[in-house]
């Protein structure tokens, strides 16, 4: 269905054309050619956007279902969905990505994984809770194999964020890792009494901070 706003939009626009051709006609017939070019131009352009969206839309689905179906070939599927990443437009490359990233992790090919992650995290195009996500992901794969500061610089400017709960959660892992549990538990302990976290955050909290025995 056209979006009514356009269609009103489009209505201004064929009054004030009139308005000025009663006025300027002779004087504005060199510029309406530029102009009718012009616009003629921006459609074929939306057009080939909207286009381009639908189909990376029908070809993320489509690679989607397929990964989730019983038997699935996990890695054929991260081939295609990185397949996708190389042309879809920017949203649907961003999701792409993340997904690959995501199948490249469940099949054993971490570095590959944190690479497509480390990608998006850098992404200034990219929307920002996607950019957070990545370097959550990021840290969580990388928590035995990465250095203790690179982890602490992706985790630091997530707390407070969307995935504030999930970063203060890898943050008392790391601390665990750099040999500190009494700090992992208190930071545990307090993550379990924070109603702003989501419940199942909650609750692995209190039981990491139980089992840690300090």
């Amino acid at each position: 269905m056209p979006d009514i706003f356009d269609e009103v939009k489009e209505e201004l626009r064929a009054e004030r054309a009139r308005k000025l051709w009663t006025r300027y006609g002779g004087v504005l017939a060199g510029a309406a050619l530029l102009v009718l070019v012009g616009v003629g131009g921006w459609q074929v352009w939306r057009w080939h956007q909207n286009r381009e969206a639908s189909g990376a839309a029908l070809a993320f689905l489509e690679v989607h279902r397929a990964a989730e179906a019983p038997g699935a070939d996990l890695k054929e599927a991260a081939g295609r969905f990185t397949a996708i990443a190389a042309t879809a437009p920017e949203g649907y490359r961003v999701l792409a990505r993340l997904r690959a990233a995501a199948l490249k992790a469940e099949t054993g090919d971490r570095p590959a994984a944190l690479a497509l992650w480390d990608e998006v995290a850098a992404d200034k195009n990219a929307p920002q809770t996607y950019r957070d996500l990545a370097s959550l992901m990021w840290a969580l794969h990388g928590l035995e194999s990465q250095d203790i500061a690179a982890l602490d610089s992706r985790l630091v400017p997530l707390v407070g964020g969307a995935w504030g709960a999930s970063a203060r959660e890898l943050q008392a892992l790391v601390a665990i890792r750099r040999g500190q549990p009494a700090e992992a538990k208190k930071n545990l302990e307090a993550l379990a009494a924070d109603v702003t976290a989501p419940q199942g955050v909650r609750e692995r909290a209190g039981r990491v901070a139980a089992g840690l025995g300090v």
